[in-house]
């Protein structure tokens, strides 16, 4: 059973449309993230849900019951924001008993979830408190305990962890997977951090300029993306773009052919998935290669990666980061970013042969920009 659907769902502001008839579904205990750059309608949508926002057409049903016309406050959900919103007057308790208290929800039932829930975050010791004597991580988890204790069909999350530091993301990011885990409710997630969005969503929504151009599992959105924007959005550092000729290689195969510098050219044998739904027409296409499927080429690397071509192509820049080194290569015309371990990382100016995992390759139709 689908805890959430929408179909066709369209939003104007007076002459502007901000959403273009989107589509989506998330199943019983899912949690679905929409992701997407600044304006592209993902914070609408949601308010939408949540009934903060009128439908200009289209449909919600939370269940099976149709929500267009319903109050907030009827549509059993809970939502959290990015500002957290708490009553800075009232204490931790206080805060997490104000929506039982104004729904009349006897004391001893509001006791029973303020505390199971407070165990359940780990905000015990902070019940007395008020959120001004709260840390930032501690505000947040607050914030999603008065969510909890709703216990509601459908949670909405609006960018909840973009005011905390980057040590701090990372830390709630983990909580919040485990706490989705335990509590298994329906959730749906607004960012516009991509590596929130695949470390924990179960789906995806990408989403620009009020339409939603892939809904799928992360790592079908991140290996195979439907079209050009969602492989550059997903993806850090982004994959890279190359001008590309299809053609074949030895033996009949296809293969793209692609400059490289001075007058040159390689020619790259495509594999798998890809070099079945190229054909066999020579036409004009994107070659899109992630920067993790470039690697120093080595003499056995073929018998790990059978699928691998090698590029010659002078290495631009390196950025040593502890773990892995990115390093900026010229190639053609382009400037294509590596990620390499620490014991291949190259140098400045070195002339490098690189080894292209064509298995994981994409192609593109440069007119589309969709994926070949």
């Amino acid at each position: 059973m689908s805890s959430l659907t929408i179909r066709n769902l369209r939003k104007n502001f007076g002459v502007v449309e901000v959403l273009k008839g989107v589509d989506l579904e998330a199943k019983t205990g899912e949690f679905i993230a929409l992701v997407g750059p600044s304006g592209c309608g993902k914070s609408t949508l949601l308010a939408m849900i949540a009934g903060l926002e009128t439908v200009t057409s289209g449909e919600i049903y939370i269940g099976d019951r149709l929500v267009n016309s319903v109050a907030p406050k009827d549509r059993d959900i809970a939502m959290v924001f990015q500002s957290y919103a708490l009553y800075p007057t009232m204490t931790v308790r206080e805060n997490m008993a104000f929506g039982m208290e104004s729904r009349g929800v006897p004391k001893a039932e509001q006791e029973e979830a303020i505390t199971r829930v407070a165990a359940l975050l780990q905000i015990e010791p902070f019940l007395k408190r008020k959120p001004g004597q709260l840390s930032g991580g501690q505000r947040q988890r607050v914030a999603m305990g008065r969510a909890l204790v709703r216990d509601p069909a459908l949670f909405l999350f609006d960018e909840p962890l973009s005011n905390l530091d980057a040590k701090l993301r990372v830390d709630m990011r983990t909580e919040m997977k485990k706490l989705h885990h335990r509590v298994g409710k329906t959730t749906v997630y607004v960012t516009h951090d991509q590596v929130e969005a695949m470390t924990l969503a179960s789906r995806i929504a990408v989403m620009h300029q009020g339409e939603v151009q892939q809904f799928d599992e992360p790592e079908t959105i991140y290996n195979r993306p439907a079209n050009m924007f969602v492989a550059g959005f997903m993806g850090s550092p982004s994959m890279n773009f190359i001008s590309a000729d299809l053609g074949e290689a030895g033996g009949g195969k296809p293969a793209v052919n692609i400059v490289v510098g001075q007058g040159n050219s390689a020619t790259l044998p495509l594999h798998g998935l890809t070099a079945g739904r190229a054909g066999s027409t020579a036409r004009k296409v994107v070659l899109g290669i992630r920067p993790e499927h470039l690697s120093r080429y080595r003499s056995d690397i073929h018998a790990s990666k059978p699928g691998i071509a090698t590029i010659t192509a002078p290495v631009e820049v390196v950025e040593p980061t502890g773990a892995e080194t990115m390093a900026v290569i010229r190639v053609g015309d382009r400037e294509v970013v590596g990620r390499f371990t620490p014991d291949e990382a190259p140098r400045m100016g070195e002339q490098m042969t690189l080894a292209v995992d064509m298995t994981r390759a994409c192609l593109f139709d440069p007119q589309t920009q969709k994926l070949i």
